[in-house]
C-alpha cells in the first residue's frame, strides 16, 4: 500500500513538474487518486498559476473544491472535474471569469451549482449522470454566452422539461422522460 501511495506521489509531482517546466498551459492531473487538490501545488505553481488555463481532476476521489482553488488559479477557461465525488463547488467558483467550459458529470451533485450561472464566458455546461431534479432555467436563460448544458441521466422533474425549451436559447440535452441515471 505504501509503494502505491508513494507512485501516486511520485506521479502528481512529475506531471506537476512537467507543467512548471514546460510552461504549459495545462495541468492534468486526471487519474492520480486524489482526494483532495495537494496544498503544495499551489506553492510550486504559484509563479504561473496565471498562465494555466486547462485543469484537468477527472477520474479522482474529490469530494470538494476549496475556495483557495477557484482563486489562485482564476485565469482558468477550461475545468475538467468528471468522475468524482464532488456535490458542491465553493462560492468563489464565481471568480473564474474567464472559464468557458466546465465538466462535472459523473459526480454526485443534486442541487445545480447556481454559481456557474454568474460566469459571463461560460459556454460549456455538463453535468451529466448527477442527481439534479430542478433547474434555474431562468438564471440559465439570462447567461450571455451559454451554448451547451448537458442533463443526461439526471432525474430532471417535469416542470424543468416543460419550462426549459421555450426560455432557452441554447442547447439543453437531456435524456428521455422515462430514462434515469443508472443506479451505483
Amino acid at each position: 500500500m505504501l509503494r502505491k501511495m508513494g507512485e501516486a506521489v511520485a506521479r502528481v509531482a512529475r506531471k506537476v513538474n512537467e507543467t512548471v517546466e514546460s510552461s504549459s498551459d495545462t495541468l492534468d492531473l486526471a487519474d492520480c487518486k486524489l482526494v483532495s487538490f495537494p496544498i503544495c501545488i499551489y506553492k510550486v505553481l504559484r509563479n504561473v498559476s496565471d498562465q494555466i488555463h486547462l485543469i484537468t481532476l477527472a477520474n479522482n476521489e474529490l469530494k470538494s473544491l476549496t475556495s483557495k482553488f477557484m482563486t489562485t488559479f482564476s485565469q482558468l477557461r477550461e475545468l475538467r472535474l468528471e468522475g468524482n465525488y464532488l456535490y458542491r463547488l465553493p462560492n468563489e467558483v464565481s471568480s473564474l471569469q474567464h472559464l468557458r467550459a466546465i465538466d462535472l458529470s459523473r459526480n454526485q451533485f443534486q442541487d445545480f451549482p447556481e454559481q456557474l450561472t454568474t460566469l459571463p464566458a461560460l459556454e460549456t455546461i455538463n453535468l451529466e449522470e448527477n442527481e439534479i431534479v430542478d433547474v434555474p432555467v431562468e438564471k440559465l436563460a439570462a447567461m450571455p454566452a451559454l451554448r451547451v448544458i448537458n442533463l443526461r441521466l439526471n432525474p430532471l422533474s417535469a416542470e424543468v422539461r416543460v419550462i426549459a425549451p421555450p426560455l432557452i436559447k441554447f442547447d439543453m440535452l437531456m435524456s428521455p422522460e422515462d430514462t434515469h441515471a443508472p443506479l451505483p
